[in-house]
């Protein structure tokens, strides 16, 4: 066990009775090596009393949003949505961050539940790949004033309400005019989020590693409108003219409601996420795997 990290936090998905079995093994097996174990109390409310009491005795109580400045480095058990709203907290210490997969695709979580002691136990020698993640900072601007701002891993994604209508908006990167676009809305990803909503409106898995953000039309209007990769260096402005009952949605955890002439403002967060991964990973089987790609022929 590397001897740096004296502090472990686990962020669980919440409301999740059947991550209780994995949770008790987690904690049983770092308490074993010493470490001091944090767990956000909201995380043992699963109707297991003993579990509860259990945890509580053999963890400290950390909220969340407190996580990031008590912990060396973070567990997440969990689906992708679990990863992605922990990164969202975490962001600004720069803590690494592993994922153990209890959701479904798991691009983000890496570890199997079932071989989770065994990877950690390397993991935390450290025998494990380190990736560095860009995410993404907006700020939500409404006549010179800011009134939101939030964080993304995967991706910033403007887009319709429930009217149906299409909205209409300009894009500007660097300061310089790009298009305007009548559309269903637009998606701005990182390499991260390459392979979640802009894979699936038709946008390029960018491998993870580049310094890129690509922007996706949902539905545009003009069949000339095409993703495009820039340099994550860039700053990515959207001034939306008609807006009806738009939104901008951060990860698809959180939103803001968007009116007429507001601007969305976008660019590379100062830090990197950190993710921890097995030794063993493999970002092209990875990809094979979840999206169901052929395999070798020969």
């Amino acid at each position: 066990m590397n001897r740096s990290l004296q502090r472990i936090g686990i962020i669980v998905r919440p409301e999740t009775p059947e991550a209780m079995p994995y949770l008790r093994q987690l904690v049983a097996f770092l308490r074993a090596q010493n470490q001091s174990v944090g767990i956000d109390p909201k995380s043992l409310v699963y109707g297991d009393e003993v579990s509860e009491n259990w945890l509580a005795q053999h963890c400290h109580a950390i909220a969340q949003q407190h996580m990031g400045e008590w912990s060396d480095v973070i567990i997440v058990l969990g689906g992708d949505g679990t990863f992605l709203s922990a990164a969202r907290w975490v962001a600004q210490h720069q803590v690494p961050l592993i994922g153990v997969n209890l959701g479904h695709l798991g691009f983000l979580t890496p570890v199997s539940a079932q071989t989770m002691l065994d990877d950690l136990r390397l993991i935390l020698a450290g025998q494990y790949i380190e990736q560095n993640c860009v995410a993404l900072q907006a700020h939500v601007w409404r006549d010179d004033v800011g009134i939101s701002q939030n964080l993304a891993l995967n991706d910033v994604v403007l887009s319709r309400g429930l009217s149906g209508r299409m909205i209409e908006f300009e894009v500007f990167i660097n300061g310089e005019f790009v298009y305007s676009q009548r559309s269903d809305g637009l998606i701005v990803s990182t390499p991260t989020g390459s392979t979640a909503y802009a894979l699936a409106s038709g946008g390029a898995i960018i491998q993870a590693g580049l310094n890129a953000f690509t922007l996706v039309p949902i539905c545009p209007q003009a069949l000339s409108n095409r993703p495009i990769v820039i340099a994550d260096s860039s700053q990515i402005e959207i001034l939306v003219t008609k807006a009806y009952d738009a939104r901008v949605h951060f990860d698809g955890q959180a939103h803001t409601d968007i009116q007429s002439m507001d601007k969305i403002v976008m660019s590379r967060f100062e830090h990197h996420i950190r993710v921890w991964q097995p030794q063993n990973y493999q970002y092209y089987r990875t990809l094979r795997q979840k999206l169901r790609w052929g395999e070798q022929l020969v």
